[in-house]
């Protein structure tokens, strides 16, 4: 029977309730993900209604995800980062979670430091193995909450785990009332959910969660995990690969509050950030990140892009101090080791540099010509401009100032004997007949030589 849905103002059948089917074989489909070809995108012309949660916010894996992908972290590296998530959440913790590991006396004493700091936000969760031992632990660590893994694909339930669906789902509220027992909210990362049947397994298996959290008395939160980075933003595509069908079917089919409800997804084709903001626009309050997107193969969603996505959907930052972004791929090209790719949105050195000596023109007269934002304001990142053959004085003493980023009392003029020099170096290189703009590590190596070491390269 067609009612009127409350929740969507839709004509609806209502009354239908998606059960477990227990099928034979594994639903790979093979017409979407055949592996000897690029996955295919499949339009189904249904479109499901935009319903933005009133509250949103971003949660942090990189103590957990994006370590997987380098050598880990010191206790130290972790809580000094842990306080720079602080900040950039800001008074009303935008950056609400961020999880551990808790298996290696190093991943507990990260923990300790953290909650030693007394800070609100992040909230510390965990991510474990589903067993009762593990979920003791994390009690004993004083922690509320923590991850559990749950795949539903087919992929991972024939192929990995050896199980039927029924098996599957039967072993995992198993393992959720576990959790229960020991007094912690678990959060189930619903692992490929992009490659599951999404009515045959996916939604009856939360409807079975859901009420084992009512019984319970404690809630459970829905981590839907896009581990191959699968999915797709359009709307009118069918489901598996439908970002807007997953987050308007785990709402409507099983009740998933927004406030429990979160994307976590991967850069493998290039659409983390697309996928995470329409997770967003689709009723998920929380989205998954790290900083600077780093995570298994591709990397995650970047934690900085969604700051600013953010600001872009509410029109605000809500408090988030975005200098902080700055502060965090300072600590982890200088301090870490990691190397951020220059051209890197919003971190690398040269996402705000001009080189095209008509756009240098441009930024020199007033920077908002060809600069995104305020980016001196914004993330403490002036706007700058490459050195060429048209660099005078001025230029070279402003490149300078602003890569060293010298303060005010340290700044250089055009008169200073290195800016000078370095002006008779660069106008050699296109006296003998170069046409390119000089690269950040020519010109340090450079100014290194020139000051005598003084002014070290950074790269």
């Amino acid at each position: 029977m067609l009612e009127l849905s409350s929740k969507t103002n839709l004509l609806e059948e209502n009354d239908y309730r998606y059960s477990l089917q227990d099928v034979k074989d594994p639903v790979l489909y093979r017409d979407v993900y055949n592996y000897d070809e690029v996955p295919k995108v499949a339009f189904n012309h249904r479109r499901v209604p935009m319903s933005m949660p009133a509250d949103i916010w971003i949660t942090d894996t990189s103590f957990r995800d994006g370590q997987q992908s380098m050598n880990p972290y010191t206790p130290e590296q972790i809580e000094h980062l842990f306080k720079l998530l602080n900040k950039l959440g800001g008074p009303y913790g935008l950056i609400r979670q961020t999880e551990f590991f808790i298996y290696s006396k190093r991943d507990r004493e990260a923990i300790e430091r953290c909650q030693a700091l007394g800070l609100r936000f992040p909230e510390i969760t965990t991510w474990i193995r589903a067993t009762r031992e593990d979920f003791r632990m994390v009690k004993d660590l004083g922690i509320k909450e923590t991850g559990i893994l749950v795949s539903c694909s087919d992929y991972h339930i024939f192929k990995k785990m050896q199980m039927t669906r029924r098996q599957a789902l039967d072993y995992y509220l198993a393992t959720v009332k576990d959790a229960f027992d020991a007094g912690v909210m678990p959060r189930c990362h619903l692992e490929d959910i992009t490659r599951a049947d999404f009515y045959g397994f996916v939604v009856p298996f939360v409807n079975e969660l859901m009420e084992l959290s009512h019984q319970a008395k404690i809630p459970v939160r829905i981590r839907a995990c896009d581990t191959m980075g699968y999915g797709v933003p359009y709307t009118e595509v069918a489901l598996p690969r439908s970002v807007p069908g997953i987050i308007y079917g785990l709402q409507h089919y099983s009740d998933v509050e927004s406030e429990y409800l979160e994307w976590h997804g991967h850069n493998d084709f290039y659409k983390a950030v697309s996928n995470a903001a329409t997770a967003w626009l689709y009723g998920a309050s929380g989205v998954n990140c790290s900083m600077l997107g780093i995570g298994e193969r591709t990397g995650n969603v970047p934690l900085e892009a969604m700051v600013f996505e953010y600001a872009s959907l509410r029109g605000s930052l809500d408090g988030m101090d975005p200098t902080a972004i700055t502060e965090i791929a300072d600590y982890f090209e200088h301090e870490i080791g990691y190397h951020i790719p220059p051209m890197t949105p919003f971190v690398g050195r040269n996402f705000n540099v001009t080189r095209a000596g008509i756009h240098a023109d441009g930024l020199l007269k007033d920077e908002e010509i060809y600069n995104i934002f305020n980016t001196e304001k914004l993330l403490d990142r002036p706007a700058a401009v490459a050195i060429s053959k048209t660099s005078g004085l001025a230029g070279i003493a402003y490149w300078i100032n602003q890569n060293y980023r010298l303060r005010s009392d340290h700044q250089l003029s055009k008169h200073d004997a290195l800016v000078e020099k370095l002006k008779v170096w660069v106008d050699e290189q296109y006296a003998g007949g170069r046409t390119t703009a000089l690269s950040n590590e020519e010109l340090e190596d450079k100014i290194a030589e020139l000051s005598g070491g003084v002014l070290k390269p950074r790269h």
